[in-house]
């Protein structure tokens, strides 16, 4: 059973919108479109708000192009499939002229590019890469889920504060939100901590121990959730009576992971 995907269509013209939304809705139905735009200044609220696996981007729009749209996040957390008039030597020219941020994002997001109009089968084989690529990731957070009971990590860790480093007990952490380019974290004794990296970074700190990403904005540890709530993609109440959204790209892998502790 094909797992199911969300994306979000981004162009400043209509009728490619309803091309590739009929494209979509009659021969990919795991994909479920859930916004459109043809302002591509509203598309970053549409794509915080929804989440989505993935997003179809049109590169030449009016005040915000498609690479600009993408520098404005300061972490990429969907994959990219550019639609575009351009061939792939002008995409290539026109990548260069913008900032080594955006091309640095362009480089880890985008899986393909779409010429217009698009073509089913060239369509077919962009939406596969998106499977292979969800498929791997959650095949790699099980396994870590099945296999992190059976290492000896340290139960202290090294925090990175603008004092110097603060050392925290990994059980004693309830939860950490995104604050900026900073991390605060959230602790039993109801302290916190303000940590000088980014979430992403914190992250990849606490990977190998039982905490995940429900949402781009926080990372929860699995041991102090006392509940979680059915919804769109549900929330978790935490052991300090916290609740957290669940981002819905998120909600599967997430109750995978949880239901192997």
């Amino acid at each position: 059973m094909l797992t199911k995907m969300n994306c979000i269509i981004i162009d400043d013209e209509n009728h490619c919108i309803k091309t590739l939304s009929s494209l979509l809705e009659a021969n990919f139905p795991d994909v479920t479109i859930v916004a459109t735009s043809n302002e591509s200044t509203r598309a970053y609220d549409l794509i915080q708000h929804h989440q989505p696996d993935f997003i179809f981007l049109d590169i030449e729009m009016p005040f915000l192009n498609g690479f600009d749209l993408l520098a404005k996040f300061e972490h990429l957390y969907f994959d990219v499939i550019f639609t575009t008039a351009y061939d792939s030597y002008a995409i290539k020219a026109i990548k260069y002229t913008y900032d080594s941020y955006a091309i640095k994002a362009i480089k880890y997001s985008a899986l393909d590019y779409l010429l217009k109009p698009v073509d089913k089968d060239e369509l077919d084989a962009a939406i596969e890469k998106i499977r292979s690529k969800k498929s791997s990731i959650s095949k790699a957070q099980l396994q870590m889920a099945t296999s992190v009971h059976s290492k000896q990590l340290p139960d202290t860790i090294a925090l990175p504060t603008s004092e110097g480093l603060t050392f925290a007990s990994v059980d004693d952490i309830i939860y950490c939100m995104a604050d900026v380019s900073y991390t605060r974290m959230y602790m039993i004794d109801k302290s916190e901590i303000l940590l000088s990296k980014t979430l992403g970074d914190v992250n990849e700190m606490l990977n190998e121990y039982d905490f995940y990403r429900i949402h781009h904005s926080s990372l929860i540890n699995l041991k102090q959730v006392k509940k979680y709530i059915r919804g769109e993609g549900g929330k978790v109440i935490m052991s300090n009576g916290k609740s957290l959204d669940v981002a819905r790209a998120r909600k599967t892998d997430f109750l995978n992971v949880f239901a192997r502790l």
